[in-house]
């Protein structure tokens, strides 16, 4: 399991590896045979015009490839054929920008949408890019068609409509001062229900004593005017019909709407169509249930304002009606009551710029409903284009309100835009090849809903300008077999070869392969290449980078010697299996420098006069020295002391040159050890200098100093100092505080012994005169008796005063 691992990464990567190669050479891959052809892989492939850039070998397809790779080949830009797109603004008013209350304008004098008229250049794989911006006018003019089911059950509905004209000009005045109205209805297609029924039944189809009027599929009651009151009193003229099914023949109807412009009078403004209903609709293929098979056309076929093909064509179907209402730039409002929502919301999901509101039973609420419909409506834009040629792609960027962007489908879109915002698009181009012929091809964007368009004329670069001055039956091309255009011969149907010399009947000739044998070996072009007419042509590489050459396919510039994993060192390029070294380089592999600049010692001499200057790095002769430029010599005397200020201020922070540290001595690399056993010892790969030196303090550190086999210097050194052992002062003080001690109480013993001695002769001398004044106090007179005592008191508190 362990060695699977690796194994199956390894192949992935290289698997990967040839991936990305094949990817990255599209240019080569093509095989293109002409310029023309060339350029139209991508828009990094050129195409080398220089007569004289093929090497032998090489196939003329050769010629195409990545412009850089062409540059290294030694294919001057001025020689590379490489047009690049363009593209010109033909048409760009721009948008209108005018108040509330300004001078009111026709139609076609407002613009929206900016610019109007382009033509794009486009090369294959190189996209086109132009900015499209949309701005919603103010009081730009409005246009309503009023649909509405006539079936019985819209009785109660209908009376609330027969004034929605004078109402709903009032309300849209808010919005527009060019409001026009219009309407028509709808039952159901004849045939469907009927086909059983008498005719008497078909003029009235309701039950009872109601009145109603024969059923119809659609009828255009009131064409688009802007007078309200002729709208309510057309409307109140108009009855109910009936029929047998719930659902309706509403598609019908929209159909005619959408594609009847003259009769129903929409103008190049918003248009709108209310679609009123209670019930479902039919669509493509019920129309079989009464016998109608045809497909509906999609064409007008109005006779005095009545729809006269319903029992001829089926219901479009949604698709249908979906191109029909976009082309015709129509935003559809569905008013539909709260049983049937579901259903009219997952068509609104189908058709874009429509809406679905919901209708109360009798239609009271109709107004609120298309004046919210209108604003949600309006509030977004939405672009399309035109269907695009084939290889032709279109992508989207939007830039709405408060920095608002999108892309992709997304990028069509912009939401939330009032009234005189301005938003805009970025769109790109992009042909992925050229069509057939090169015909140039018209494409249109518009926002859905809006008449206004951006039309784009798009042209095809499938040729290269020196085509154009190419010569055909040229003698260069083997006596007028092909053109000579573009640097190279495009040959005539039937030949082949570099010069077309061959026809393609003389290329499995057995005497033609003789020449393309080396050494009249067996290999056919040394098994790198295909004998095309006697001349071998070469095998691409799946590296682009990578090239088989000479006349037998025999050389190849990806099988030279590498240094440090780069083929000729990074410092040549590869000739025939022989690195061709840049300037100042050597060696099979280029990796032999021949500049003496990095010998160079501080005094100016190659490798200070001390050795030989070898591929830009110094061998010393003299075994003793070493460093970049042998300037070292770890035995020699002096060593240790011309680093110790170096080492003792890195260190230690201290000595002579702590205040410049950083600036002088940062010249090699300091390692800390813990102790002396820790140093580096003799008999390593690269000479040591075990070095002791004392500071100031007459402390001593120690290091090793050594270059190794890097030409780094390096400096190990033992992180703490060995100071001498000195007096220890604390057993000092304390043995002459204890002599002083001793001293003191020596000699206040012998002060109080001598004071005993003293007092006890005092005392004696005392008692002694005591005894002699008891026996002579008669011839003591009173004086002498009085101080006698006295001096006895005194003498015996001096006494007590002592003990």
């Amino acid at each position: 399991m362990n060695l699977k691992l690796p194994l199956i990464s390894t192949l992935l990567a290289v698997i990967c590896y040839s991936s990305a190669q094949q990817e990255g050479n599209e240019c080569i891959k093509a095989n293109a045979k002409s310029c023309g052809e060339c350029i139209q892989v991508g828009a990094k492939c050129g195409w080398c015009t220089d007569p004289e850039f093929l090497k032998q070998g090489e196939a003329t397809s050769t010629r195409c490839d990545e412009l850089e790779s062409l540059r290294k080949r030694g294919c001057s830009g001025a020689k590379v054929e490489n047009p690049r797109g363009s593209q010109e603004a033909l048409k760009n008013k721009t948008v209108t920008n005018r108040n509330k209350g300004a001078k009111k304008l026709r139609p076609e004098d407002i613009t929206q949408i900016q610019p109007q008229k382009l033509t794009l250049s486009l090369r294959s794989g190189e996209p086109q890019s132009f900015n499209l911006k949309f701005k919603r006018a103010e009081d730009y003019p409005i246009d309503l068609y009023y649909l509405m089911d006539l079936s019985y059950s819209m009785k109660d509905d209908l009376e609330n409509v027969k004034n929605l004209g004078t109402q709903l000009m009032l309300e849209m005045s808010k919005i527009t001062s060019d409001f026009r109205i219009g309407f028509g209805s709808f039952v159901e297609k004849t045939v469907m229900p009927y086909i059983s029924t008498t005719p008497a039944k078909l003029l009235n189809p309701c039950t009872g004593d109601q009145n109603c009027t024969s059923p119809f599929s659609y009828k255009n009651v009131l064409k688009l005017t802007s007078n309200g009151q002729e709208f309510n009193t057309l409307v109140g003229r108009q009855q109910i019909s009936g029929n047998l099914d719930s659902p309706e023949g509403g598609f019908d109807a929209i159909m005619q709407v959408a594609v009847c412009g003259e009769h129903i009078g929409w103008r190049n403004v918003t248009r709108l169509l209310v679609f009123s209903t209670d019930a479902g609709f039919h669509f493509a293929g019920d129309g079989k249930l009464g016998g109608i098979v045809l497909p509906n056309d999609g064409k007008c076929h109005l006779e005095n304002n009545m729809y006269t093909m319903s029992h001829y064509y089926d219901y479009p179907s949604i698709a249908h009606l979906v191109q029909k209402l976009s082309d015709n730039n129509i935003q559809t409002i569905f008013a539909i009551t709260e049983e049937f929502q579901p259903v009219y919301k997952e068509l609104k999901n189908l058709i874009p710029k429509s809406a679905v509101g919901t209708l109360s039973a009798n239609s009271s609420n109709v107004i609120n409903l298309i004046i919210d419909a209108y604003n949600s409506l309006s509030s977004e834009v939405i672009l399309e284009n035109s269907k695009l040629a084939e290889g032709v792609t279109i992508a989207y960027q939007s830039r709405c309100k408060n920095g608002v962007t999108g892309e992709g489908e997304m990028g069509r879109k912009c939401s939330n835009i009032s009234i005189g915002d301005e938003v805009s698009f970025t769109i790109s181009i992009t042909a992925k090849q050229c069509p057939k012929m090169g015909k140039p091809e018209t494409i249109k964007i518009k926002p859905l809903g809006f008449t206004e368009e951006v039309e784009i004329a798009l042209n095809f670069i499938c040729e290269c300008d020196c085509h154009k001055n190419g010569t055909e039956n040229s003698d260069i091309c083997h006596k007028g077999n092909g053109t000579y255009e573009c640097g190279a011969c495009r040959c005539n149907e039937g030949r082949i070869g570099r010069h077309c010399e061959c026809s393609t009947n003389e290329v499995t000739s057995e005497d033609l392969d003789k020449n393309c044998r080396k050494d009249n070996g067996t290999d056919i072009c040394s098994n790198n290449g295909d004998c095309v007419c006697g001349t071998c042509e070469c095998k691409k590489r799946e590296n682009p980078e990578e090239r088989y050459s000479g006349k037998f396919c025999d050389c190849d510039n990806f099988n030279c010697d590498r240094s440090n994993n780069k083929l000729c060192g990074g410092h040549g390029h590869c000739e025939c299996r022989v690195c061709i070294c840049d300037a100042n380089w050597t060696g099979s592999a280029c990796d032999c420098s021949l500049d003496t600049t990095t010998c160079l010692a501080s005094n100016k001499q190659i490798c200070n006069g001390r050795g030989t200057c070898e591929c830009g790095t110094c061998k010393c002769t003299d075994p003793k020295f070493q460093g970049p430029t042998c300037e070292i010599c770890p035995t020699c005397p002096g060593v240790c002391a011309e680093h110790k200020e170096c080492v003792q201020c890195r260190a230690f922070g201290t000595g002579e040159k702590k205040e410049t540290c950083e600036r002088d001595c940062s010249y090699f690399n300091l390692i800390k050890v813990k102790d002396r056993d820790k140093l580096p010892q003799p008999g390593q790969a690269f000479p040591l200098m075990h070095c002791k030196e004392r500071d100031a303090n007459d402390c001593w550190f120690y290091y090793t100093y050594a270059v190794n086999n890097n030409t780094e210097k390096e400096v190990h050194v033992v992180e703490t100092l060995d100071c001498p052992a000195g007096p220890d002062i604390i057993p000092i003080v304390a043995g002459v505080v204890a002599g002083i001690v001793l001293i003191g109480l020596a000699l206040l013993l012998i002060w109080k012994l001598l004071m005993i001695i003293h007092d006890r002769r005092e005392f004696a001398k005392f008692e002694k005169e005591k005894m002699n004044a008891k026996w002579d106090t008669v011839r003591m007179d009173s004086r002498q008796y009085l101080t006698a005592i006295f001096e006895k008191f005194v003498r015996a508190i001096m006494y007590f005063c002592r003990a």
